[in-house]
Order: C-alpha cells, then structure tokens, then sequence
C-alpha cells in the first residue's frame, strides 16, 4: 500500500507557545526515518499531528493524498505508539495483545506473541504490573506487530535495557525486509540507532533544520586523526564539531565536504580520514549557535 506523507506548512500552537513552526516535508513510502531533536524541539506534537491525534493549528496533512483527521479508512493503517502509563490497565499482556489485534487489519498476532517471548514478557500478568522496561517491550511488540503501512514509534523503547533494545533493533530491520513499511522513530539514542535510518529529519524549536538520506549526511564531513600538530595545521578555517586528543595524538570532526586535494593533502601529511558521526552533526545542528 503506498501511503506516501506530505506535510504542507503545518504548525501548532499551544497558546501563545508555537510548538511546530510551518514545517513541510514529504516522507515517500516505505523508508524508515530517523526523526532527530532536542527535548522541545516539537516532535512529538509534529507527530500527534501525523497521527491525527490532533489537528494543526494551520497547514495541511495528507496520507495516500487524503487528509488523514477522522478518516477512519486512513488511520486504520496508522499505528502511533509512545510511551503510555499503564499503571490502571487491569488487562493481561496476551488478552491485550489480542483485543488490539481485533482493530487492526494488518497486525500479525502470532508475530506478536512471538515477539512476547522474545522480549520475555509473561503474558498473563496485568500491564500495570509490568516493569517499566517490560511496558516498553510492550510497546514494541504492539509496534512491530502492527504491520500498519505507517508506523511512528516516538521514543516507545524508553526504559528498556540495552540487551532487548538490540532485539528491537534487529527485528525491526528484519520485519521490514519481510513486510516493507514507513516507519518513523522519534529518538534520542541517535549514536545508537543512527544505523536503521534510511532518512534523518533534524528539527530545532519547531523547525526543520535538515532532512536528507543517511548517506549523504555522514558524506558531509570527515574525522582527521593524527599528530596534534599536523591536525590544528590542516584543520584551520575549517568548521570543527568535535575534539578529542589522548597524549600527541588528536582526533577531530570537521563539517563540510572536502575536496579531492584536501583528502590527498590529507593524506599525503600522514593523517587518518575517517566518517562524521550522525551524533556529532545533530548536536552542532541543534546547538545555540545554529541558525537557519
């Protein structure tokens, strides 16, 4: 099903507080997007927007070219999971599991359960019994299972240790080989996860900063390792997101693409070349210092 998201100058305010500032984008189906930000940046309002759990302030919304807000037909294939206090849920794991199923025509019980073991999750305890990182996990099992062409987690695997963050991990990547979808994952682990991105949004105080492939971004910049002295040589007028030094030796990330000269001189001057991380282009990105 091609869903394709279009967001068209959408803004929201809360008050005279503008959370979301006319921010347009359009998310090809079937990619998995790495939404990036700041705690505020407006996220998650950008993404209750997308799930029609409210309606922008102004701007349009359209998935598969139709508005999405009380459109039943369209938001049975939206699953919007976050981070939810389960503390009065009374329902056991697998009845929960299999009451969410009846209301979504793509979700995949037996993956489900199956996801349950893995996570180790005891289906026949209360949710509101549940460990924190267990009500996470089961978070993640309802997410995945779902199948829905568009699926948002936004910070949904707060809470779990890193052992079942891999299994997430590594069962997302695998579930979209099988069953191709849009996923877009709100996150602050970004030197985590950063390797499940086809594409990054960066929004900062309600704006988007940046959106391209993962590719291109890291392309952007370089890391140079070697003597101290040789480095702060190369590296003058250059912009520098990170420094880093053990004893004479000095490793730095610097932004902007290099010429095929540079990386020769580079070179040639017995320094190392290495990637950007994603992480360091986020935080110089979102710095007090950035302007758009």
């Amino acid at each position: 099903m091609n869903l394709d998201v279009q967001l068209d100058r959408i803004s929201v305010a809360y008050g005279s507080v503008e959370a979301v500032r006319e921010i347009s984008l359009h998310l090809p189906a079937g990619k998995i997007y790495g939404l990036l930000g700041r705690n505020g940046a407006g996220k998650t309002s950008l993404l209750s927007v997308l799930a029609s759990f409210r309606e922008p302030t102004s701007g349009k919304v359209t998935i598969g070219g139709k508005q999405p807000f009380e459109n039943a037909k369209i938001m049975q294939h939206v699953s919007f999971i976050y981070d939810v206090d389960y503390k009065d849920e009374t329902d056991k794991v697998k009845a929960a599991i299999q009451s969410i199923a009846r209301y979504r025509p793509q979700f995949d019980l037996g993956y489900a359960l199956d996801l349950a073991r893995k996570f180790n999750l005891p289906l026949d305890k209360q949710l509101k019994q549940l460990s924190k990182g267990m009500q996470s996990a089961f978070n993640v099992c309802i997410g995945l299972a779902s199948r829905s062409p568009i699926t948002i987690l936004d910070e949904a695997y707060l809470g779990m240790d890193a052992p079942s963050r891999e299994i997430f991990y590594r069962e997302l990547l695998e579930d979209q080989g099988r069953h191709p979808r849009t996923f877009i994952l709100s996150t602050h682990l970004v030197s985590e996860m950063d390797y499940l991105f086809e594409e990054v949004i960066i929004i900062h105080k309600g704006r988007v900063v940046l959106q391209d492939d993962y590719e291109s971004l890291t392309s952007r910049g370089v890391s140079i390792t070697g003597p101290a002295a040789k480095v702060d040589e190369f590296i003058q007028g250059m912009k520098v997101l990170n420094v880093q030094q053990l004893g004479s030796t000095k490793a730095v990330m610097v932004y902007g693409e290099l010429s095929e000269a540079a990386l020769s001189a580079v070179l040639r001057a017995g320094l190392e070349i290495g990637p950007i991380s994603l992480q360091d282009l986020f935080i110089h990105l979102t710095g007090e210092e950035y302007s758009a």
